[in-house]
């Protein structure tokens, strides 16, 4: 049997205008700013006057560590709102926006699949509004200016050698990770060593995503530190006076992007940072205007529970005052098999004791989540080769641990194949039995909130640190940051820091390699394992096969 790819799926939605897309969550026209017909940004205006309204539900998806197998998290967030709209709700989805980088790499993009997709899917996964080459103009123009501050006498007595801010560029290139800059004489500046980092990793990226308006932006921008005197003492981007710049070149990114779902319903997709770099969550000020807009909200949380979750409940919900009323597990019957120890090439096959035997992975992410106070389903995202049997151990494994697994066929069927999850979503909303708590109080040290995570969340025995970095950590605590969430750094396919060890694992410890502080952003960054903050692209990237047909269509991008 063949299927249609998600590009021909797309091509073929019968969109509707934006301004009627916006009209069903009560956006007049005049507070949309169009990109052509199918997208359009929201006006800041508009968003202050809806601050009074009561706030909807807000549940969110999340997902096992991802697989080769595939779990579909994003098309279920898409599905889901698209289901829950189908029965009558009102309810708008929050997703975030694809970087370049992973597109032409090997990831792909982010606009869900199937028949629960975001639309228009080419624009989303390439330059869509331009909020990212924002980001990244704005972020590299710092870096311009500081450097440039040190060519004219260095009157901030910056030490070239403590210089921490890095540059970005929204592409996976592991050319530039290490990187030496102004060689060429006394014309180019003062050499030093550098390096980019992908522009999801920015920390503007992360105050795009974290501010409530341009005035927060605006202050969170000139919190940044960017450098230290030989005294160790810190240059903030204000005192590079480029904050203001800086506000001017994101301010369109800043105000969220509205767009539409194969079956018109709204969609908000705003902001991208990753999660097993940065805290991977959409913006703040699109999850909270969306609450303002529709009685349920349906958003995402990048990559596994682990990651995605633990950091939209312990930085995004604790920094925006927000409070889940449900979450989503997806898992699907095949990443089981290979948590099972099944091998990519052999997943066709029933193998009941090999889902079984990978549920543990799945049912981590639950109890972990459970911890948070929040109620949970688990979503099973359905492929046409899972077997009846294999679904119904899924269901059995989960319904033993207190919680219930639902099939969901959106992929096939849209919104007509997630009926069931969303009345029990809907109703789970409801019942108001959430009561959302943060894993860590924030005056809890710097590091014992590293070891919190890493043995609630990851299950690890302990975190192993070299004594410059905890004494780092001492020092920012010395310096008021000591009450900042952390934002670990690790891979996205494990609960250790090795890639290749599946399942449920115990009896390891957590490496913490760097630590970063995000003094704008408002966390600490812990660099755990071998996490490259600059992807490189695979031996045969997905590039390779994108180009315009004879009439002018993009192909190869999925």
């Amino acid at each position: 049997m063949s299927y249609k790819t998600d590009i021909q799926i797309a091509r073929e939605a019968s969109k509707r205008p934006i301004q009627e897309i916006g009209a069903k969550l009560g956006i007049g026209a005049g507070d949309m700013l169009p990109y052509g017909h199918d997208k359009a940004k929201i006006s800041q205006d508009f968003i202050n006057s809806v601050q009074d309204r009561p706030n909807g539900k807000l549940i969110l998806v999340t997902a096992i560590n991802p697989t080769p197998a595939g779990e579909g998290k994003t098309t279920t967030t898409v599905g889901l709102g698209d289901g829950l709209n189908r029965i009558g709700k009102k309810a708008a989805i929050c997703i975030r926006e694809a970087s370049l980088g992973p597109n032409f790499g090997m990831k792909g993009g982010a606009a869900g699949g199937g028949y629960a997709q975001v639309v228009p899917m080419e624009d989303m996964n390439l330059h869509f509004t331009g909020d990212f080459h924002a980001i990244t103009s704005a972020h590299n123009l710092l870096s311009a200016m500081i450097d440039n501050s040190i060519y004219w006498g260095n009157p901030l007595d910056i030490d070239q050698r403590r210089v921490v801010w890095r540059r970005v560029l929204d592409m996976n290139d592991r050319a530039l990770r290490d990187v030496v800059t102004s060689l060429g004489g006394v014309a180019n500046g003062f050499p030093r060593q550098t390096g980019f980092d992908i522009t999801v990793a920015s920390e503007v990226m992360a105050i795009l995503c974290l501010a409530k308006d341009l005035a927060d932006l605006e202050k969170r921008l000139g919190d940044m530190i960017v450098a230290y005197t030989r005294e160790k003492t810190p240059i903030y981007c204000r005192d590079i006076k480029a904050d203001g710049a800086m506000t001017v070149l994101l301010k369109d990114a800043m105000q969220p992007n509205l767009v539409q779902t194969l079956e018109n319903n709204p969609a908000f997709v705003h902001g991208g940072p990753f999660a097993n770099i940065a805290h991977g969550c959409n913006s703040v000020i699109a999850t909270t205007t969306a609450l303002k807009l529709a009685d349920y909200v349906v958003t995402e949380a990048g990559f596994g529970a682990d990651l995605g979750a633990e950091k939209f409940l312990n930085i995004k919900c604790r920094k925006a005052g927000l409070s889940p009323d449900a979450v989503v597990i997806v898992a699907t019957v095949r990443a089981m098999k290979m948590n099972g120890g099944v091998a990519k090439g052999d997943l066709g096959a029933e193998n009941v004791a090999a889902v079984e035997a990978g549920c543990p992975n799945l049912g981590r992410h639950i109890a972990n989540l459970q911890s948070f106070g929040v109620p949970v389903l688990v979503g099973i995202n359905h492929f046409a080769g899972d077997t009846d049997a294999e679904v119904q151990a899924v269901k059995d494994y989960v319904a033993g641990l207190g919680a219930e697994a639902v099939l969901c066929k959106h992929w096939a069927d849209g919104g007509a194949g997630i009926e069931e999850m969303a009345r029990k979503v809907a109703d789970l909303a409801d019942s108001g039995v959430a009561k959302f708590k943060t894993l860590y109080p924030d005056d809890m040290p710097l590091f014992e909130k590293i070891e919190s995570i890493a043995k609630n969340i990851y299950h690890a025995d302990g975190v192993v640190a070299d004594g410059k970095i905890r004494t780092q950590l001492k020092e920012w605590e010395a310096q008021g940051y000591g009450k900042l969430p952390i934002c670990i750094a690790k891979t996205q396919y494990s609960f250790t820091t090795d890639p290749t060890v599946r399942g449920a694992p115990t009896g390891f410890t957590l490496p913490v390699r760097e630590v970063r502080l995000s003094a704008g952003a408002g966390f600490v960054v812990a660099i755990c394992g071998e996490i490259m903050t600059m992807p490189g692209l695979p031996r045969r990237p997905a590039s390779e096969a994108i180009h315009l047909n004879d009439e002018g269509l993009i192909e190869g991008l999925f």
